[in-house]
């Protein structure tokens, strides 16, 4: 028999040590990871652990109406909120023309998951007239200016950093405007600066051809406005939460408003100016943490082309006045999230939220302004929390399934190929291992929640994986067969079953990605499962199974084709070694047989 080629068989039996060593780390890294998180269990579904389920009214009071289309486009976003990759097993569905239920698995903030799916995400850019400390807010709970926010606990907005230009935190309680402040100094401040934003009109609009009388009307208009807005805000107790609830929840974008806002645990409010710039505007939003700077995590947006213009006028207006005229609130449902002031024009169309943000506050923002504004407000019915529609008795059956169908294949591979079972075991025990913390991990990473059928694609997972080791198994005692011994043998069945198991997992992942993305609800679930578990597959195979049979085919009880090795070559049949002979020299006599050549 000729002699593999001494290059091609270096190579393919370099270092399997390190192969091993590496899937090893991983899943001590991983593991560890999971207990730091404290997430050593995966999360489980509604179908099997329960939940909360959220019912909520539309309220046409947005002038749109109480229709099909609206209430599917609303379910739609309210989907995408709480269940972004579809993973975390949120159900969101219609009951009658005006209800919409929506079920969140046991281990989700039930409250975070409510203002998600219930907040409409009305998001407007409105210019600063007037501010201060409320009532009920201590005056050292203000925060102090700060070009980099980064000493600064207020949220704000801030250019991007391919931006040239930039906006500063402001120092949101001045000394002009302090608690203290008396009724008639606050009614007097916002005069002046509702006068001052309606300068450029009225000038604009004050010509020789201006009647009297129209004048007359117009400046008892203003004055009219101007005075009821005073009143509101003279009397705003922004650390009341009645108040706030109320405080310019009905202003239309194109009327000035009164709003309260949140700082350092301290509640301010403001007079602000009609919308700039509308949140519909703001094309994609992200949250992403400041690796260079300190400010912690930040809602990154991106404006389109018209509201990036919008941006740049009303930022270069801003930036003219002195403060806190030269603020913009940032407001999103009527609270304002950010009032920073404006030092130059802020060009470029991106612009970042940052301050005291947590990642789930970061993340929760962001998730709003990208998915949109709902159709219709909702008001929040009931939140009760429901039992298991499964319960414990449907899990452990379907464990029990699982468990059976892996004796069967334990039993089937120990039978049938003897030691070679225990590379098998040894396998399907990395493979169980790396699956079970990845679960874990990803049920806080991304809210994947373990249903019913995420556990049917693990079981089919179990067949997956098996049928992995019983190709390479097989084309190792191909080569036998022909009269090979195991260690050239494992070099040269790889290539040809590395090729099998590939384009078999290929097409496996290929028909679960498939199924995840023409799917919705519970069936993704399976899908995800089935693409997790095949990826797995391919990583343990490369990785551990390999690397341990050339190991392994070292060893006397398995080179040696002990009868309990299940690599027996007079078990396998094999055929003594095919040997060359040389051709006389002379002329041949007869005709070669060509079963002899």
């Amino acid at each position: 028999m000729a002699a593999p080629k001494r290059g091609r068989s270096a190579s393919a039996q370099s270092k399997p040590g390190r192969s091993l060593a590496l899937i090893l780390i991983a899943i001590v890294a991983l593991t560890g990871g999971m207990f730091l998180s404290g997430n050593t269990t995966p999360r489980l579904g509604i179908d099997l652990a329960g939940g909360t389920s959220i019912t909520l009214q539309a309220k046409a009071d947005q002038g749109s109406a109480i229709n099909k289309a609206n209430m599917d486009t609303a379910v739609e976003i309210m989907n995408r909120r709480v269940n972004g990759l579809g993973v975390s097993e949120a159900e969101v569905q219609t009951q009658g023309t005006s209800n919409i239920i929506v079920n969140i698995p046991k281990g989700t903030n039930s409250e975070e998951a409510r203002q998600q799916v219930g907040t409409t995400a009305k998001l407007y850019f409105r210019p600063v007239l007037a501010q201060e400390a409320s009532a009920g807010a201590a005056t050292s709970a203000s925060p102090s200016a700060s070009s980099s926010g980064s000493s600064s606990a207020s949220p704000s907005t801030s250019a991007s950093p391919s931006s040239s230009a930039s906006a500063s935190e402001k120092a949101t309680g001045s000394s002009s405007a302090t608690p203290s402040s008396s009724a008639t100094s606050q009614g007097r401040a916002v005069t002046d600066a509702l006068k001052a934003d309606s300068t450029p009109s009225s000038s604009a609009s004050a010509s020789s051809s201006a009647s009297p009388s129209a004048s007359s009307s117009a400046d008892a208009s203003a004055s009219a406005a101007a005075s009821k807005l005073e009143a509101q805000y003279t009397a705003l107790d922004c650390s009341k939460a009645a108040q706030r609830a109320t405080a310019g929840k009905k202003a239309k974008p194109t009327d000035s408003t009164v709003a309260c806002g949140q700082v350092s645990g301290a509640w301010y409010k403001y007079v602000l100016g009609p919308a700039a710039v509308d949140g519909t505007e703001v094309k994609k939003a992200q949250a992403v943490f400041d690796t260079q700077g300190a400010s912690g995590w930040q809602v990154q947006m991106n404006f389109s082309s018209s509201g990036a213009k919008k941006f740049a006028d009303v930022t270069a207006s801003l930036a003219k006045n002195s403060q806190p005229q030269n603020e913009f609130g940032i407001v999103l449902d009527g609270e304002v999230v950010s009032s920073p002031y404006v030092q130059q024009s802020i060009t470029g169309g991106q612009a970042e939220i940052s301050g005291s943000f947590s990642q789930g506050e970061a993340q929760s923002l962001a998730n709003m302004l990208s998915y949109g504004a709902l159709p219709l407000s909702f008001k929040t019915q009931s939140v009760t929390t429901v039992t298991a529609a499964l319960g414990g008795e449907q899990l452990h059956a379907g464990l029990l399934a699982g468990a059976i169908g892996l004796a069967l294949v334990v039993l089937y591979l120990v039978v049938y190929y003897r030691g070679l079972s225990l590379v098998a075991m040894a396998s399907l025990l990395v493979s169980a291992i790396l699956t079970y913390v990845l679960m874990a991990l990803l049920g806080q990473a991304i809210g994947f929640a373990l249903n019913l059928p995420a556990v049917c694609g693990a079981i089919v997972a179990i067949g997956i994986t098996a049928d992995s080791f019983i190709v390479f198994f097989e084309r190792i005692r191909d080569e036998i067969r022909e009269g090979r011994t195991l260690r050239p043998a494992v070099e040269r069945a790889w290539p040809r079953a590395r090729r099998t198991i590939l384009v078999s997992d290929f097409v496996s992942f290929l028909a679960a990605a498939v199924l995840f993305i023409v799917t919705v609800g519970k069936v993704q679930g399976f899908a995800f499962t089935l693409g997790l578990t095949t990826v797995l597959d391919v990583v343990v195979v490369f990785f551990f199974t390999k690397p341990l049979m050339t190991i392994l085919a070292r060893r006397k009880f398995f080179a040696s084709g002990h009868k309990w090795s299940g690599l027996d070559p007079k078990g396998l049949g094999a055929k003594p070694p095919l040997r060359r002979t040389r051709r006389p020299a002379g002329p041949v006599a007869g005709p070669v047989d060509p079963k002899e050549a």
